[in-house]
Parts: structure tokens; C-alpha cells; sequence
């Protein structure tokens, strides 16, 4: 704020002393355009409407919005054992996309196309016409349903095993990786039932396999199951030992940081959240 300055009093030939350089400088008035008119908003009891506000935190989210969202919360908290928690360990982004990019060739037909399929080759053996070698084999598709997959790792027919990691129950799918290892059979735990669904014409699918693939996709195929080998496979037993959950919430924490900064020690907040 700048000093009020003195009054010159009548009589004395004093002038008051000129304001200091820049006091004036905001004091020039600004033409104002009068094809826009200030128009404050009044925000009181039945005035203007109030803006948007972000309420997320005070809404209340139905039960099974709740329940899920305590559920991860929990699994972040206790101790998860390692049969569990090896589901937490999912393939990487790109490679997961390599993956999808050839489940997508092998997807399934749906009823129509198989209808149209079987329709076709009966009208040609009605005919007595051969059919091509190419028509007259099975198209290769990739097989899903548990009990279907789970013979064909049996009988080592799997060329690669896919798992989702949010299957639930677990227990339908948590002996697979074990089944896996044990016929020698490459797998891979990926993030999303329902993206595996969609491979299959379904909601949700717990587990897909590819059991052949054409000539040209070989290579791809051999790219993937080498992945699989080295990211699941090889660190079976390392994630057999490996215990989940246990971390500490920000609150427990700050808690934590603060007893040790009383205490004269440094305690770093990934050590604090495993404490």
C-alpha cells in the first residue's frame, strides 16, 4: 500500500512531495469494451447455479462397488500366499498384445458360421463331389472351457496354456500353473477374464489354449512360448516362495516415518509400507 501523502495546509508555500516512480502506473483506467458487460454471478440461497463440483468422494457407491474396492484394498493388506499370489505376476504389455493379436486369428466360429460350414460340406457329399483337402479338415480354433483345457494339458496336446488372473473363485484355475509345469507344457497368466471372452464369443473365459496353428503363424507361436518359458516357467519356484500383500496403508505410514524420525532413524516409505 502506498503512504498517504501529506496535506499541503493553506498559507505554506510547501508543495507535497511527488509519489514515488511506478506508485501511478496502475492507476490509468482501461477503456472497457461495451459489447461485453461485467456480469458477477451471485451464488446465494436461489440466486445463480452453483458450478460443478467433483463429489466422488461423498458419493455412496452401490454395494458391489464397495465390495470390490475393499476386496483389492484387502488383498493389499494381508498376507497373500504364494499359490494366490503368483497371479499377481501377469505377462507385459507388448507381449500380451502379441498374444491377442493371434488368439484373435483362431477365434472360434459362431453357430451361423459353423451351420453354414457343415451345410456346405453335406451339399457337397450329397453331390459325390470331393472336397478340398482344405474344407474337409476341421478348422483350427482355440479351445476354451476349464474341464476341455484341463485334458488337453493332461495329455500334453497344448501348445500354450493361457490363464486369467482374476478368475473367481481362484481355486477353479490355482492348481493350472502347477499342472502346467508338471507336463512340461508352456503357460501364461494375463490380465482380464473378460478380454479373454471376448476371443471366445463369451463374457468371461478363466482359460484358453492353442493346440495348432497354421504354418505361417509358427513363428510367432515359438516367439510367445519362449516368453512364456522364461517369465513363468523358469520362475516357477522363485514365485512359489515369493508371499503377496502385506503392504501398509498412507496412514499407517506416515505413522510409521514418524515414530522412526522420533526415534533418530530414517525410514524410507517402500520400507515403512513392509514393515
Amino acid at each position: 500500500m502506498v503512504a498517504a501523502l501529506p496535506k499541503a495546509t493553506k498559507g505554506s508555500g510547501k508543495k507535497p512531495a511527488p509519489a514515488p516512480y511506478g506508485a501511478n502506473k496502475g492507476a490509468a483506467k482501461t477503456q472497457k469494451n461495451p459489447l461485453f458487460e461485467a456480469r458477477p454471478k451471485n451464488f446465494g440461497i436461489g440466486q445463480d447455479i452453483q458450478p460443478k463440483r467433483d463429489l466422488t468422494r461423498f458419493v455412496k457407491w452401490p454395494e458391489y462397488v464397495r465390495l470390490q474396492r475393499q476386496k483389492v484394498i484387502l488383498s493389499q493388506r494381508l498376507k497373500v500366499p504364494p499359490a494366490i499370489a503368483q497371479f499377481s505376476h501377469t505377462l507385459d504389455k507388448n507381449t500380451a498384445t502379441q498374444l491377442f493379436k493371434l488368439l484373435n486369428k483362431y477365434r472360434p466360429e459362431t453357430k451361423q458360421e459353423k451351420k453354414a460350414r457343415l451345410e456346405a460340406q453335406a451339399k457337397a457329399t450329397a453331390e459325390e463331389k470331393e472336397a478340398q483337402a482344405k474344407d474337409s479338415k476341421k478348422p483350427l480354433f482355440v479351445k476354451y472351457g476349464l474341464n476341455h483345457c484341463v485334458a488337453l494339458i493332461e495329455a500334453k496336446k497344448a501348445s500354450l496354456v493361457v490363464i486369467a488372473h482374476d478368475v473367481d473363485p481362484i481355486e477353479l484355475v490355482v492348481f493350472l500353473p502347477a499342472l502346467c509345469r508338471k507336463m512340461g507344457v508352456p503357460y501364461v497368466i494375463v490380465k482380464g477374464k473378460a478380454r479373454l471372452g471376448t476371443v471366445v464369443h463369451k463374457k468371461t473365459a478363466a482359460v484358453l489354449t492353442i493346440q495348432d496353428v497354421r504354418s505361417e503363424d509358427q513363428r510367432e507361436l515359438a516367439t510367445l512360448v519362449s516368453a512364456a518359458k522364461a517369465n513363468f516357467t523358469d520362475k516357477y519356484e522363485e514365485h512359489r516362495r515369493q508371499w503377496g500383500g502385506g503392504i501398509r496403508g498412507p496412514k499407517s505410514t506416515q505413522m510409521l516415518r514418524k515414530r522412526a524420525k522420533a526415534a533418530g532413524q530414517t525410514l524410507s516409505v517402500a520400507n515403512a509400507q513392509k514393515l
